[in-house]
Parts: structure tokens; sequence; C-alpha cells
């Protein structure tokens, strides 16, 4: 997408890359109610993030398969490590591509620097080196992004639809995914008994 080509090969950073977005109690968007984004990309043409706290149907090796990277008999003798890896809904937009957000021990010229420690490649190479045990430390999958125009996620955050915090690598890679909203808001001090559905302002 032109966005993560702006990304790379423009200098400096969003002041949202890197950073979790939580959705508030009040959002209106049923696709994001209790998501966490992590932000790939931000700058003034827009946002690229991926839902990091909801799974999809489709098992790693399956897709593995439905790519030709391996055929059914050879998807079942795969490593544990690589068998249960989850594969993850990141959003809305070309639900057909994947993304693998990773740790920045693995980087193939493809891909994208995110933060000092965090890297986003979005081709088949990643995939082929995590089923053969080759990959990055740590690594989360997703199918599909999430998307925003030219000042579009400044709004919602405006209109109290997300909270940001600076996001945490543990809590980004860790396989708890059905806690992680909970955990990452209370990584911040919240309890979501007390989150206002109305916005402040300061």
């Amino acid at each position: 997408m032109d966005l993560l080509r702006h990304k790379k090969t423009a200098a400096g950073r969003g002041f949202l890359d890197d950073q979790f977005l939580i959705a508030m109690p009040g959002m209106k968007d049923d696709r994001f109610t209790r998501s966490v984004i992590y932000v790939c990309a931000h700058s003034d043409e827009g946002a690229m993030g991926l839902i990091i706290n909801q799974t999809q149907q489709m098992l790693f090796p399956d897709l593995l398969v439905q790519l030709g990277i391996m055929n059914e008999q050879e998807a079942i003798r795969l490593p544990a490590q690589a068998r249960d890896f989850v594969v993850r809904n990141g959003g809305p937009v070309d639900r057909s591509r994947g993304f693998v957000l990773h740790s920045g021990d693995y980087r193939v010229e493809s891909s994208l620097t995110v933060s000092d420690d965090i890297c986003l490649t979005a081709t088949v190479d990643i995939l082929r080196a995590i089923s053969s045990g080759r990959g990055p430390r740590h690594a989360l999958m997703a199918l599909g992004y999430s998307g925003w125009g030219a000042g579009q996620l400044e709004t919602e955050i405006a209109e109290n639809g997300w909270l940001t915090c600076p996001a945490n690598a543990e809590l980004l890679f860790d396989t708890d995914i059905e806690r992680k909203y909970d955990r990452i808001l209370a990584s911040i001090g919240i309890d979501l008994a007390h989150l206002s559905l109305a916005a402040g302002h300061a």
C-alpha cells in the first residue's frame, strides 16, 4: 500500500508510529470493539496498523498450503512453534493480504522498520523462514489491516474513540490474545470500569 511504500522512502517517524491504539468502550464501529491496534505507519497522508487481539479461523499450516509454500504432508510435519502460530485478523482492509510484525533480528529487503526493534514484512520469505525455524525470535501474523485517510485517525482520537500509549514489545508479541485488551489497559494504570465515554479536553 502507498503509506508503507512512503514509509520506506521517507525519513523520520509519525508521532503515532509504534503506539497501541486501544478502543474506547463507546467505539461505534463493531469491527473494532475491544480491539488493540499496533500502528505501523502514520503520516500526514494517513495511518496503517494491525489489530493484534482478534484471531482468524485459519490455521498457519493451512495458510502455507493455500499459498503453495508447502504441501499438506509437509505442513503436518511442521515444528510445534510454526504449527501453533496464530493467524490474526489485522483489520477490514485487504483481508487476503498477510502482514508479519516481528522483532528486528530478522530482516529482508522488503522489511520495513517501524521502531528500533520492530519490523513489518509482507512477503512470503518470512513465512518460509518461520515454517523452517529460521524466522524472527518474536512474530505475529495478521491477514488484512486497518487504515485511515489523512486526518481521520487524529479526529477519531479527539472524539474519544481511541486511547493511545507507547507499544510494549512483550505485550505485543505474547500469546495471551484473549486478555490482551485488559492487560494493556492495566499496564498504563487504567481500569475499564472508570473509562468515560465522553471526550474530555484539558
